[in-house]
């Protein structure tokens, strides 16, 4: 007899695959109060609403310096196709997706996975680095929706794998690749930044950065820099700017740089364009050399890495 299907869904933040969705993503975006806090809740969605509006046509541009729109779906899809291939050899498993900011939503995936059968799921997030802005937020929508629909549905949550050694594998890996290349080269790691409220409230980023970052610096033999991208509201965040690093180390006589997305498992705008453009043009406008290590996108290793989770998670809940 076939054994019960248990569904995987993979949380990721979502992105505008054309540039007429910018403005309708960067709204969703921030009406979520667990990433900013636009004064009092009930002004939440106004505030939003006009931040959008403003901020739509500037990152218009950036997207359309990327081909138009964000990979992240599509990529996020590959991801998921791969590792229900790798995950076919140990059950019965159906993988897919859910966004938080743009299609495919929780509310539009999770009842066609739960009207398939599937009433054991494993919440895979995306981010290895848990917040409650990111993970945080996607898991508790997922519950949300889960709680509208008539089925009973058993969740096991995977929230966090910041010294998975796979990914660790992967990301020491490429950097030991580019080390070759320039053995005299900065290693800079860039995170997604964070509100330091956040962090202030023991929200437990921060830790899981160091602790990836330790793990590479073990099998690298190579200390680096860490900073932080990707900054937007009228709030302080966590510091030092990857910018401000780049022109940190200029100043320093600093003659190349490595950047590491540390955060980043996918290729979006932030690493497409952010750092392939802006802070390329940046370091090589200082008279520095610029590489940056890819992301791990469908990597075999990296994928075999988040189905050693699946199976870990199932294996604690009794399900294989």
């Amino acid at each position: 007899m076939k054994s019960a299907q248990i569904g995987v869904v993979l949380l990721n933040l979502g992105g505008p695959e054309r540039t007429a969705d910018v403005r309708s993503f960067l709204y969703n975006l921030f009406s979520d109060r667990l990433i900013i806090r636009l004064g009092p809740a009930f002004m939440q969605k106004p505030i939003a609403w006009w931040i959008a509006k403003r901020r739509a046509p500037k990152s218009q541009v950036f997207y359309e310096q990327i081909g138009g729109g964000s990979p992240l779906n599509k990529i996020t899809r590959q991801q998921g196709q791969a590792l229900e291939g790798q995950l076919a050899a140990d059950g019965n498993f159906k993988v897919c997706m859910a966004m938080r900011y743009w299609h495919p939503f929780a509310q539009e995936v999770l009842p066609e996975i739960v009207n398939s059968g599937v009433t054991k799921l494993v919440a895979l997030t995306l981010y290895p680095h848990y917040s409650v802005a990111t993970t945080g937020s996607s898991i508790l929508d997922l519950h949300d929706c889960l709680s509208k629909l008539p089925q009973q549905v058993e969740v096991a949550e995977i929230a966090s794998w910041p010294e998975q050694p796979d990914y660790i594998n992967c990301l020491s890996q490429k950097i030991m690749a580019a080390m070759r290349q320039d053995s005299e080269a900065e290693i800079v790691y860039s995170a997604h930044s964070l509100p330091v409220k956040f962090i202030d409230e023991s929200d437990p980023y921060l830790d899981h950065l160091h602790l990836t970052i330790a793990a590479l610096e073990k099998q690298t033999g190579k200390k680096g820099h860490l900073c932080f991208q990707s900054r937007s509201g009228p709030v302080e965040w966590l510091a030092p700017s990857t910018p401000d690093t780049i022109q940190h180390l200029a100043r320093e006589g600093c003659k190349s740089i490595i950047m590491v997305p540390i955060s980043f498992v996918s290729d979006h705008v932030e690493t497409l364009c952010e750092i392939d453009i802006q802070y390329r043009q940046l370091a090589e406008g200082l008279g520095m050399k610029f590489a940056r290590t890819a992301a791990l996108n469908t990597e075999q290793a990296f994928i075999t890495g988040l189905k050693k989770l699946v199976i870990k998670a199932c294996q604690e809940k009794k399900w294989l």
